[in-house]
């Protein structure tokens, strides 16, 4: 299974992927045959095949780079090509220059090897003269064209729906964790059990690291995108509930950190401490209206954390736990409060 997961993806890649890869590469086949006679046009069917990514800025900036490399492997092989033949030694050397010129000029990973590879099907597949280089040039060209064009004609790609799932899925689990800290404040809970909500609580970031990477891919999934319009408010309303989320869920980590140190069987006799527990859930309960676009003047019912907190002397065995609870609550209220009020 490990060896399997070396070379398989997570998941497949969608039909429509596969297909639109399959209709440009027949298209740009049949196109460049018919505009340039000569040998099969492979190089316009390669540059096709690779054109064609998940999103139209991907598309455009791999139609750069296999052209750059192509250009640049048929110079590099015509040139030695005219003067030394198409000898083995002439391909190998040919590849290596290839290499190192595309080295020199850091191009990517993928446009490094475009060139060696441009270089050895060039001395290998046809002869080294200026007109055959040409054409190779200009078959890469329509072969990205037309990679290009099949990508924005047949459905282009938007990434949002998969970002918006993310961004509602960690919001859920934010107010989840609310919920399970506040039961933790008015029950007692065993030792194994605060360690658990302790690894829950830190799950947050990784799940808001991969929120960030989604909504980096819609963004990207929407640039040079003719179908962006109707997309691009969605996507920053995204945004800025992921930057509403990091910063609380910084503060809901500390606060569960804190009880778990902090905790002790008698924790649940303070009244302060029962206060707070309900505080955390109405944060669950506004954090529930920011997530569905509620603003104070629509939600069906008014937010919750704006009611005042009475609070009486703790002991002096929890003043400590009990104080810096508040201080990360008094944060979280704030944040709550600004963005029901600017409509987020």
């Amino acid at each position: 299974m490990q060896v399997a997961s070396t070379f398989r993806a997570p998941r497949r890649a969608p039909l429509l992927q596969v297909v639109k890869s399959a209709l440009a590469m027949i298209a740009a086949w049949l196109l460049a045959g018919w505009l340039v006679p000569g040998p099969a046009p492979v190089f316009a069917a390669i540059a096709a095949l690779l054109v064609v990514q998940p999103s139209l800025n991907q598309t455009f900036a791999k139609g750069i780079e296999r052209s750059l490399g192509v250009i640049a492997g048929v110079v590099v092989a015509s040139l030695l090509g005219m003067l030394f033949g198409s000898g083995t030694w002439v391909i190998l050397v040919a590849a290596t220059l290839g290499l190192l010129l595309a080295w020199s000029a850091r191009l990517t990973a993928g446009g490094t090897s475009q060139v060696a590879i441009s270089a050895l099907l060039v001395l290998t597949l046809g002869t080294a003269t200026p007109g055959y280089a040409f054409d190779r040039v200009l078959e890469t060209l329509l072969g990205a064209v037309v990679g290009f064009i099949v990508n924005v004609a047949l459905v282009p790609p938007v990434a949002v729906a998969p970002a918006r799932e993310a961004v509602t899925v960690l919001g859920t689990e934010m107010g989840a964790t609310f919920r399970r800290l506040a039961d933790a404040l008015e029950r007692p809970v065993a030792p194994a059990r605060r360690q658990e909500l302790l690894v829950e609580a830190r799950l947050l970031r990784p799940m808001r690291d991969r929120t960030e990477k989604t909504l980096a891919t819609a963004t990207e999934s929407l640039t040079l995108n003719p179908r962006s319009a109707r997309h691009r408010d969605d996507l920053a309303r995204m945004q800025r509930l992921l930057d509403l989320y990091t910063p609380m869920i910084t503060q809901l980590i500390g606060m569960t950190r804190t009880v778990c140190d902090g905790y002790s069987d008698d924790l649940m006799d303070e009244p302060s401490v029962r206060a707070i527990a309900e505080q955390l859930r109405r944060a669950a309960h506004d954090l529930t209206l920011i997530g569905v676009g509620m603003t104070p003047a629509s939600a069906p019912e008014p937010p919750a954390l704006t009611t005042p907190l009475q609070l009486a002397v703790p002991s002096s065995g929890h003043w400590v736990l009990i104080g810096s609870l508040l201080e990360d609550l008094h944060r979280i209220h704030l944040t709550i409060r600004e963005a029901l009020d600017s409509e987020v």
